[in-house]
């Protein structure tokens, strides 16, 4: 005595709107923080006050602890 049970009904569920709603949802809410991070990311990357770096002196001098490469380089000499 064996119970034929239709394919339909024999399912444990179908794939159908609240699946989904489901997915579509945490794709929404996902976005959503990483929004949120953006903004909170670029808020902590700015300076509180708007002071102005004061300008470096020397800034323009010449550095004698890298070589020219083009004295270094055997092909160019």
């Amino acid at each position: 005595m064996a119970n034929d049970i239709p394919g339909k009904k024999a399912r444990q569920g179908g794939r159908g709107l609240p699946v989904l709603a489901v997915l579509i949802c945490a794709l929404v809410l996902a976005a959503i923080a990483w929004g949120v991070a953006e903004i909170y990311g670029e808020a902590a990357k700015t300076p509180a006050t708007e002071e102005k770096p004061a300008p470096q002196e020397n800034s323009q001098a010449p550095s004698s602890s890298s070589p020219n490469p083009a004295e270094t380089d055997p092909a160019k000499s």
